[in-house]
């Protein structure tokens, strides 16, 4: 059987702190903060990262604050992801060598760089991140591809691309359209990640969107299976807010984390570890649901 580890897609979530609901009154810096989460799971997704990419500094910051064994996921910079990206957010010498049309838009993409600054930004992105990695404190760079990431020989060669790219790390791989689940897709999606040893994320999510996937497990990797739950908030899924936030605002039942508990350890059979975040980031939610949904796979073995 594999091991769980169960964690969440955030520390430093604004709801969750202004909730008061799950750091002590003793945590009000950002050092205590982490140091306070780090103590209660063995991992986390940083999701910052897909905002603005990584800073060495910041590394080295969360390696120094964690205990030896605690674990953290990257989520990989949008404009890696070819997501559209924030203009402020890219490296300042890089956004200057954009022609002005593109960098006076709401959103950058990838094409819009240069082919020696979009080799700078992966080796930026790599080298902030050695610290962890160094440390044995890096789990996996995520990406998340957008919905109109199709199946298709462009996007897994562009997967293998980001898998090369960071050849010192292990990547693993969302996917937002269900065309890649279909009857024609599914055997060759599944197919092409379990050759390519890449675990792709299975996901709770909400369901009848363009981007909605199964709410199944797929083992595509002997080391590593990753699972993220982003609730089943159906109604603001797909609305315009001014942050993502309301889209994850979800408390899972316990009725529905039991439908996971079959499926988790039927990854377990498959893969050497098998890493749980719950990203329905809002107030204390997620932290809620990942210690419940621990101690529903503790009981199973008592």
């Amino acid at each position: 059987m594999g091991k769980f580890l169960i964690g969440t897609a955030s520390w430093t979530d604004k709801t969750l702190i202004d909730s008061g609901a799950f750091y002590p009154k003793s945590a009000r810096s950002a050092e205590d903060r982490l140091r306070f989460y780090a103590e209660s799971f063995p991992i986390v997704e940083v999701d910052s990262t897909y905002y603005f990419p990584p800073t060495e500094k910041n590394a080295v910051l969360w390696m120094e604050r964690t205990p030896a064994h605690f674990t953290f996921h990257i989520k990989a910079y949008s404009l890696i992801t070819q997501h559209p990206t924030r203009p402020k957010s890219l490296y300042p010498d890089l956004l200057k060598q954009i022609e002005e049309e593109n960098r006076s838009q709401k959103s950058l993409y990838i094409s819009h760089l240069s082919a020696s600054a979009i080799d700078e930004v992966w080796k930026r992105f790599a080298d902030a991140l050695m610290p962890l990695h160094s440390s044995g404190k890096l789990g996996v760079v995520h990406f998340q591809f957008p919905e109109w990431f199709l199946p298709g020989s462009r996007s897994r060669d562009y997967i293998l691309e980001c898998k090369q790219r960071l050849p010192d790390y292990r990547i693993a791989v969302e996917l937002r359209n269900a065309t890649w689940y279909n009857p024609s897709n599914l055997e060759r999606t599944m197919a092409f990640f379990a050759e390519n040893a890449i675990p792709v994320t299975s996901v709770d999510m909400p369901q009848g969107f363009r981007s909605s996937l199964p709410p199944q497990p797929f083992s595509t990797a002997k080391d590593l299976a990753y699972v993220r739950f982003h609730g089943r908030n159906t109604e603001n899924w797909e609305k315009k807010h001014a942050t993502a936030t309301p889209r994850f605002a979800y408390l899972y039942d316990q009725e529905e984390l039991k439908e996971w508990v079959p499926k988790l350890n039927d990854l377990s059979e498959t893969t050497e570890e098998v890493h749980v975040l719950m990203n329905n980031c809002y107030r204390d939610y997620a932290q809620r649901n990942a210690r419940e949904l621990a101690d529903l796979l503790k009981e199973q073995d008592t």
